[in-house]
């Protein structure tokens, strides 16, 4: 089973984390990446981050 390690909730679903895009329309970065956080829907801390291919 997969924690948060802020508030110890069980994530088993998709469901249960929130995907945010920080894509150049959001003006964090300008770039052709595309940039991801995952946060816990319970307690709203950032659990990881990744990179997607070019748009």
């Amino acid at each position: 089973m997969v924690h948060c390690p802020e508030c110890e909730t069980e994530l088993t679903e998709q469901g249960d984390v929130e995907f945010v895009d920080l894509g150049a329309e959001t003006g964090f970065f300008k770039a052709s990446k595309r940039f991801y956080i995952v946060g816990c829907n319970e307690c709203g801390a950032a659990i990881g981050s990744g990179v997607a291919g070019a748009r």
